[in-house]
């Protein structure tokens, strides 16, 4: 289907100091928008107002160098790692959500557990994305469920990203609550321990009879800005399966953080 093309600044073509190829690699970065976040490339052709074989080798080269990802069963491209990490974090994030879906939903076909993804405000961990298990313990958290930050197995993730400073002035602001949380002192050391180890698994320490592992996910600039875990009865999470599972999260971790930027 048609689509208007991208408004850009007009090029003297008879500019002998300009580089055509990379003048064309600009104009095709610059067709993706967020209302158009995923093109085929006849999306890309129509939309510079060229055909497919004049774009072909910028593509190419593009999707090779990280600017560009494709997804070899739609044909699609969108925007890739490379470009989050040449602005350092400056351009704007791409919806970790978008990003995070089909990675949890093949982690959840994979090992059968129940995957989720959340964010930390104040000294909770707020769920924004729930992939129940297809069979066994289903997720009984929901979309917007809020759990206690520092008892959780995402949160303490959460809790782990944070600089000493800013989880010291988290704790001043929280509100009175009926459960009063641990002190400073033995939050700062749990959260220096969960972030030497880069994961939190917990066996049945929140939810009795229930295991859960935890990862960090990070943007461009290293920052946790997320975590995803995986959750099932803790009578199916014995050794070695665990490890697996850990071993899949954290792989599944990595690829969603180097999808946001992440070089490391």
């Amino acid at each position: 289907m048609g689509k208007t093309p991208p408004a850009r600044t007009p090029v003297d073509p008879q500019d002998r100091y300009l580089v055509p190829g990379l003048v064309r690699g600009m104009e095709v970065l610059a067709a993706f928008t967020p209302a158009a976040p995923r093109l085929t490339q006849g999306e890309i052709a129509a939309a510079l107002g060229v055909t497919r074989s004049a774009i072909f080798r910028v593509v190419y080269t593009l999707t090779e160098l990280g600017f560009l990802l494709h997804d070899p069963a739609s044909g699609r491209y969108a925007l890739g790692p490379a470009l989050l990490r040449l602005g350092h974090g400056v351009l704007p994030a791409r919806d970790v959500i978008g990003v995070a879906l089909p990675v949890l939903e093949a982690l959840r076909d994979a090992t059968g557990w129940s995957a989720h993804l959340g964010v930390l405000e104040g000294v909770e961990v707020v769920y924004l994305l729930r992939v129940p298990a297809r069979r066994g313990l289903r997720s009984i958290v929901h979309v917007g469920s809020r759990l206690p930050a520092h008892a959780t197995a995402m949160g303490r993730v959460l809790l782990a990203g944070l600089e000493e400073a800013a989880l010291a002035a988290l704790l001043r602001a929280a509100p009175p609550r009926r459960l009063p949380l641990p002190a400073f002192a033995v939050l700062a050391r749990q959260a220096r321990a969960d972030q030497a180890r880069g994961h939190v698994m917990q066996l049945g320490s929140f939810e009795a009879g229930v295991a859960s592992i935890a990862a960090p996910l990070r943007d461009a600039a290293g920052s946790v800005v997320a975590a995803i875990n995986l959750s099932a009865r803790l009578s199916d999470a014995a050794e070695p399966k665990r490890r697996a599972t850990r071993d899949a999260l954290l792989a599944a971790a990595a690829e969603i953080s180097g999808s946001l930027g992440f070089a490391g």
